[in-house]
């Protein structure tokens, strides 16, 4: 979120009103804004992945992204994430315009601004769970100690505080992607991405990994999710289907709608 500077009971601060008695108005930077994105893959003709997709997620925000096996939904969550370029319109991440960044500014941002969580988990079997997430950090240029102190914090966030030592193969699905998950939010990211998040668990541990979502989300993350799974996606409070590359409907709960209409 960006403002204009000041403090409180003067002008510039944020949704207060100043000593000369001036309501000023706060400014919000979106989390996410696409405009008009187009993503094709070479072929006569060429196939057109996402046919000029413009969307918008704003600070704090939880929505799902969802839609069948060729709807476009996992090119656009590589779109957002900037694992791959769209062939024309603008991506901004936190107000970040990255349509022109090299591939070495792109990556700085990604490490910055972005965490992932994927289906299978990604973990590095034989390293513990601590030095899993302390990688998350690794391209940052923090120190070993700072990432290891943050890692930890971050662990024992997602409830696997008595777990740092343990590696993968001693780990259940649901505390595999509880790790997962401790790797995202590291780095404290303007967004968390979870691409089926999930995917490879039993009911049980899904349920627990998604109550864990919303916690995160309670406490101010903004978290996209990707999925195909419909009931998944009606308990989210906001939900964007997609068919055939483009945004087919973009549906709130009432009580997030005004939030959203920024």
């Amino acid at each position: 979120m960006t403002s204009t500077p000041g403090t409180p009971g003067t002008p510039g601060t944020p949704g207060t009103t100043g000593t000369t008695g001036t309501s000023v108005t706060s400014v919000t930077t979106p989390a996410l804004e696409l405009v008009e994105v187009v993503k094709e893959y070479p072929g006569e003709p060429p196939i057109r992945a996402l046919g000029g997709v413009s969307l918008r997620v704003d600070e704090g925000e939880m929505v799902g992204i969802v839609g069948p096996s060729g709807s476009g939904k996992s090119t656009l969550l590589h779109i957002i994430g900037t694992l791959d370029r769209p062939t024309s319109g603008m991506v901004r991440l936190a107000g970040v315009d990255t349509s022109d960044m090299s591939d070495r500014h792109l990556s700085a941002v990604r490490s910055q601004l972005l965490g992932f969580v994927f289906q299978q988990f990604f973990l590095l079997e034989g390293m513990s769970a601590l030095d899993n997430v302390a990688n998350g950090l690794l391209y940052r240029g923090v120190a070993l100690a700072k990432r290891r102190a943050a890692a930890k914090e971050a662990l024992e966030r997602v409830g696997l505080g008595h777990r740092l030592q343990h590696v993968p193969n001693k780990l259940s699905g649901g505390e595999r992607q509880r790790v997962a998950m401790a790797r995202a939010i590291v780095n404290r990211p303007a967004i968390m991405l979870a691409d089926e998040p999930t995917g490879n668990l039993d009911s049980k541990s899904g349920a627990a990994v998604m109550e864990l979502i919303n916690e995160l989300h309670h406490d101010g993350h903004t978290i996209i999710i990707i999925t195909h799974d419909r009931e998944l996606a009606a308990a989210l409070p906001r939900r964007v289907s997609m068919r055939d590359g483009h945004i087919e409907s973009d549906e709130r709960e009432p009580d997030h709608a005004a939030a959203g209409a920024r």
